[in-house]
């Protein structure tokens, strides 16, 4: 198959200190565009992947409610209001975290909404009613960890980080389209870690408030938890929302239980290290935090910071792909696959009202990328062709619907 169409050149109509002259290149030459011929899709891939995506937002719900209720009966229900939005905090500080993450190339809002609550409601009802299991099983009451101490090094790191592990595998499978790349699968690991948290947090602090020696003791645990820690959960399964994230990639979904399990076992460690490291390795909190925790958050950072320099990369080799093609200029690359293109994009585009179109038409070059990848890494699918062609013609619209009527300036 081959896109032959030739896109029109707008930078020609532009004004002057548009976007498009923030790079040589302004007249490519329209081209051919060569892509491997592959078997067609099914005609209701589509329609079966929003399905699913209904289906699975409508049963974590409905499991978030039946939590909820559990909850409400444990703390009654004004505690449990003002417990929640307490345990708000943790997660706005987690959202921003995760949105900060996301910005380059961000996930449909839907799909994080469904890791969100997969991590709140469906994970917690998992744990709660798999860790007893898991304990009658496996606990040796004459052995030599306590009841408390086997349940936060043993059972928590292992059935938590699998139930949250499965949610972020349910995403990865619901919808390939916007599940292809490390980041991605950080971003949905995270969202479920989030929720996760959230819902552990309200446990943690009701529990808390229903101590003895509370108030005080609330308080120790709110900044303990939620202040000191509030992104423990995100990077253990953002370590499972990696490996997925890293088969997508590869294309080798084929292989994704190597994968999973590959991912599970640093999300296991570091929630053990996390819950067992005083009284294990450290003697203190502060040398605690200080030597492990803030060493591994920083360690974390660094690494998201490195693939989403990589994805930048990858994304302006992809895209300049279609500008070989003539479908994209060389300054239209440059303004979707550097963060000085965006942001002088973004002013232009508020200058003139056309905000919203400019996000639109960025978030089909970035789609754009992440199919062209596929189909050149060899694993696309004729899915993968036919949505290139179409976000082509769209991106087409985009720029006629975003440039029309702009008269150039003197």
């Amino acid at each position: 198959m081959r896109v032959t169409s030739h896109p029109p050149q707008p930078s020609d109509s532009a004004p002057p200190n548009d976007p498009w002259t923030l790079a040589p290149g302004r007249g490519a030459t329209p081209g051919a565009l060569s892509v491997p011929h592959l078997a067609p899709a099914s005609a209701g891939a589509k329609q079966r992947a929003g399905l699913g995506v209904i289906l699975a937002l409508l049963g974590c719900t409905v499991v978030l409610l039946g939590v909820t209720w559990f909850l409400s009966d444990a703390f009654g229900s004004g505690t449990l209001l003002w417990l929640g939005i307490l345990a708000m905090v943790p997660l706005a500080l987690c959202l921003i975290g995760l949105r900060w993450v996301d910005r380059w190339d961000p996930e449909p809002r839907v799909l994080l909404v469904l890791g969100l609550l997969w991590g709140a409601g469906t994970s917690v009802a998992g744990a709660l009613l798999i860790g007893d299991v898991f304990t009658e099983l496996f606990f040796d009451p004459a052995g030599a960890l306590k009841m408390d101490t086997f349940g936060a090094v043993v059972q928590a790191p292992i059935v938590e980080e699998l139930v949250k592990g499965a949610g972020v595998l349910l995403i990865f499978w619901i919808n390939r389209a916007h599940f292809d790349g490390p980041i991605d699968g950080i971003v949905y690991g995270g969202m479920v870690g989030a929720g996760f948290a959230f819902t552990e947090n309200i446990l943690y602090f009701g529990s808390s408030y229903l101590s003895p020696s509370a108030p005080g003791e609330l308080a120790t645990v709110f900044v303990l938890r939620g202040l000191f820690s509030p992104f423990a959960h995100v990077m253990f399964t953002a370590w499972t929302g990696f490996a997925l994230g890293l088969c997508a990639g590869r294309g080798q979904r084929g292989r994704w239980p190597l994968y999973l399990l590959l991912g599970l076992i640093p999300a296991m460690a570091g929630h053990f290290l996390w819950n067992g490291g005083i009284g294990i390795f450290f003697t203190d909190f502060l040398s605690f935090y200080f030597l492990l925790q803030v060493p591994l958050f920083i360690a974390f950072i660094v690494a998201v910071v490195l693939l989403q320099r990589a994805e930048r990369r990858l994304t302006e080799q992809r895209l300049a792909d279609y500008q070989n093609s003539g479908w994209f200029t060389a300054a239209e690359v440059k303004m979707f696959a550097t963060a000085p293109g965006r942001r002088h994009a973004r002013h232009w585009a508020a200058g003139i009202g056309r905000k919203r179109q400019m996000k639109a038409f960025t978030s089909t070059a970035m789609h754009l990328a992440a199919v062209r990848q596929r189909i050149v890494a060899g694993h696309g699918t004729g899915t993968d062709l036919a949505r290139e062609t179409a976000l082509l013609h769209h991106s087409h619209q985009q720029r006629a619907q975003l440039l029309g009527g702009v008269s150039p300036r003197g």
